[in-house]
Formats: C-alpha cells, sequence, structure tokens
C-alpha cells in the first residue's frame, strides 16, 4: 500500500505537465488565428499635435467672390451710374477698390476709375467719360451705329485683371445708350430745318448761283465754286452735330479740315473775282458800245435828211456833187458801223436762255463752250472726298485728318479751275 501511493505522487508532476501542454496545443490550434491577427493589425495613427490644431482653428475662410448685381442709371457715355456688387466689402477689405474699372464687352475701360465708393452699402459710382486710354473703345462702342442703342455685356474688375461675376452677361445684356433720344430729336430737327431751307434758298435764289440779273421768270445757272462752299459746309456741320450727339466732344475740327474748307472757299472768291472783273471790263465796253450805238442811230437820220435836201435839187452844183457823194460815204459807213456794234453787242449780251439754268449738273460742269475738264475734275475730287470724310465721322466717329500731300492735290485741281477761270466765256 506505501509502495503504491508514493508511485502515483511521483508521476502526478509529470501528469499535470503533460495535461498543461495538451491543452496549450489545443488552445492554439483553436484560437491562433485570431491572436495573429491582432497582433498583426496596424497601429492606430496619432492624432494632431495640439499645435497643428491652433492653427486650423486660426486660418480665416475664404471670402466669397463678388458678383455684380444692379445698376442705377442708364449705360451711357458721359453719364453717372451707380454699381451694387454682392460681397464687395469684403472684398475691399484685402484690395484697393479705387483700381477698379468698368468692363464692357469683356473688354477694360481703362482710366474710368470711380467716383465714389460704398464699401458698407455694397456700391461704387462711375462717370463714364472718354479718356485717352479707352477711347478706342469708345469708338468701337459707338462707331458705326445701327440705332440708337445697343446690347452689351457689363462688369467691373481691375484694370489688368478678369472681371467680376456679373448678373449682366450674354445672356441678360443691357442696353448702351449711343445716341440721347431727346436730343437726338431735337438736334435731327434742326439740321432737317436748316437743310430744307438752305436747299428752298438754292432753288428760288442766286445763294449759289452765278451773279448777275436774271431774265424775269429765270433763274441764274448754278455756280461751281459757291455750291462745292456749300457742300463741304454741310458735311461739316452735319458731322460737327453727330459726333457732339454721340461723344460730347467740342473740339473735334481738325487743322487739313480748315485747310480744306480754305481751299473750297478760295476757289469761290476767287472765282468771283474773275467774274467781277469780266462783269465791270463788259459794263465799261457795253457802255462805250451802247454810246457809239445811240451817236450813229442820231447821226444816220441827219445824213439821210441832208442827202435828200441834195438830192431835192434840180440842178446840182460841183460843191452838192462833193457833198452828195461825201454823204453818201458817211451813211454807208455808218449803217455798216452800226451793223457791227450790233453784233458785239448780242455777244456781250448773249440770249436769254444762255443765261439760264439748265439744272445742277450742267450747270457746274459747262462753261460758255460747253463741257469742260477742269469743272469735271474739281467736281470729281469733291466727291470723292466727300466720301471719305463721311465714311471718317460715321465709323470713327472722329473729323479725318488729310494729309498735306491730299490737300496739295486738291489745291492744285482748284488752281487749274481758277486759271482756266479767265478765258472762260460767262
Amino acid at each position: 500500500m506505501p509502495l503504491s501511493h508514493r508511485t502515483l505522487s511521483y508521476r502526478s508532476p509529470f501528469a499535470l505537465l503533460l495535461l498543461f501542454l495538451l491543452l496549450l496545443i489545443a488552445r492554439l490550434s483553436m484560437g491562433g488565428g485570431a491572436v495573429i491577427a491582432q497582433t498583426a493589425s496596424p497601429t492606430p495613427a496619432p492624432g494632431p499635435s495640439p499645435q497643428v490644431a491652433e492653427a486650423a482653428r486660426t486660418t480665416p475662410t475664404p471670402a466669397p467672390p463678388p458678383k455684380v448685381k444692379a445698376i442705377d442709371g442708364h449705360l451711357e457715355l458721359d453719364e453717372i451710374i451707380g454699381v451694387e456688387v454682392e460681397h464687395f466689402s469684403e472684398w475691399a477689405a484685402t484690395h484697393d477698390a479705387t483700381k477698379l474699372v468698368p468692363f464692357i464687352n469683356g473688354r477694360a475701360v481703362r482710366g474710368n476709375y470711380p467716383e465714389e465708393i460704398h464699401p458698407d452699402r455694397n456700391r461704387l459710382h462711375f462717370h463714364l467719360e472718354i479718356k485717352p486710354q479707352n477711347k478706342e473703345l469708345w469708338t468701337d462702342l459707338l462707331g458705326a451705329p445701327h440705332g440708337l442703342s445697343h446690347q452689351v455685356t457689363f462688369a467691373i474688375g481691375l484694370e489688368n485683371e478678369s472681371p467680376f461675376d456679373s448678373d449682366f452677361n450674354q445672356s441678360s445684356p443691357l442696353p448702351l445708350t449711343v445716341i440721347s433720344p431727346v436730343y437726338g430729336v431735337v438736334c435731327l430737327l434742326v439740321v432737317l430745318f436748316t437743310l430744307a431751307l438752305f436747299i428752298w434758298l438754292a432753288r428760288t435764289t442766286n445763294l449759289i448761283r452765278e451773279p448777275g440779273e436774271a431774265v424775269p421768270g429765270k433763274l441764274r445757272p448754278y455756280n461751281l465754286g459757291r455750291t462745292q462752299m456749300a457742300f463741304w459746309f454741310f458735311l461739316v456741320y452735319v458731322s460737327y452735330v453727330v459726333i457732339w450727339l454721340i461723344t460730347n466732344s467740342l473740339d473735334t475740327i481738325t487743322p487739313s479740315l480748315l485747310g480744306l474748307m480754305g481751299i473750297s472757299a478760295g476757289t469761290a472768291l476767287g472765282e468771283a473775282l474773275i467774274d467781277s472783273g469780266k462783269d465791270r471790263a463788259s459794263s465799261s465796253e457795253l457802255q462805250g458800245l451802247t454810246a457809239e450805238k445811240q451817236g450813229l442811230e442820231t447821226s444816220i437820220p441827219e445824213l439821210q435828211s441832208q442827202l435828200s435836201a441834195i438830192n431835192a435839187k434840180a440842178t446840182l452844183t460841183p460843191d452838192d456833187t462833193a457833198n452828195r457823194d461825201s454823204l453818201n460815204k458817211q451813211l454807208q459807213d455808218g449803217r455798216t458801223r452800226l451793223a457791227q456794234l450790233n453784233q458785239q453787242l448780242q455777244a456781250i449780251s448773249p440770249a436769254s436762255t444762255e443765261g439760264n439754268s439748265q439744272g445742277l449738273l450742267r450747270d457746274i460742269l459747262r462753261d460758255g463752250s460747253g463741257y469742260s475738264f477742269h469743272r469735271f475734275q474739281i467736281f470729281a475730287w469733291t466727291i470723292v472726298l466727300g466720301i471719305i470724310f463721311v465714311s471718317s465721322v460715321y465709323n470713327n466717329l472722329s473729323m479725318p485728318e488729310f494729309s498735306t500731300t491730299l490737300l496739295g492735290l486738291m489745291g492744285i485741281s482748284s488752281g487749274t479751275y481758277i486759271g482756266f477761270k479767265f478765258p472762260e466765256k460767262k
């Protein structure tokens, strides 16, 4: 019995160790995957440091972009408009608002800075005006007009940057007034009145016709120099009014235009002086011929009566015969001279139909001997320069600047006309 008890006691630790190892193996085989998976899981990332978290809390939120929302006033040159800009106060806090300019059709109106700035009310005020920096832009916007106004996009922004967003984009444009309707109607009435008055006077009086007395019920022919002067006057007159209506500019007469008008006025003045000289010469000659004719008309009847008295005698003495022959010769010479005087007087005072108007073109292109090239030349150059003039005013809103060469060519043409005017028949 004692031996058995000792034997069991000796074996018990080994049995317990064996049992423990078996249990450990079974545990590893059943739950080892979970242990490995748990061991292999990544270590959680550490949270941000306190300094980074503080910096994130102190960084300001970006301000929303500004946007043009409304406009007060008419979009017209030389007008003051108010512009309402959403989020303008936030933008102005970090930018220079005095450098803002309008953008029309996506182009900056350079130099047109705000007249007033009110960041607290999100508003600015601009005075739209022409300046050297933006003259080309306004010319493109207002030149070659097809009506009193046309549609444009509008925004504001810094000159050398992109403009702000705007509600007045391609889908919702604004009308840009080219000509104010009120001023346009008033000026149109004035121009039409003066033009109608001129046409009436030109047709019914000697306003642009040859000087001199007209046959009752008839009109004198049109004068080329005066017609050319009237042509340039009305071109400049109407163009000046149109440019003022659109751009409000007053100083639009160019030096070359003054030169051109001077050439035109000089042509008319030279022509008038030549005609006046011809008239004085003709008048003096007419008076002399008329006086001589009247003397002959008085002396011829006296000679005839003396001759009749001699022929009435029954007998003629040698003195009577000599007197009769002398009277016959004087009477024949007197009648011959009277016939010559009548021809000369008729040449100086042509038939009434030759001094009457035959229509504008015929009158200014013809002289006493028919159609003349020097007249046609000055007429053609006047028409060509007139077309160039109208095109420049319509497209560029400015009077043309003619070169000295072109003015010289016009002067030569006028000088040629004046030169041929001396021998020209009236």
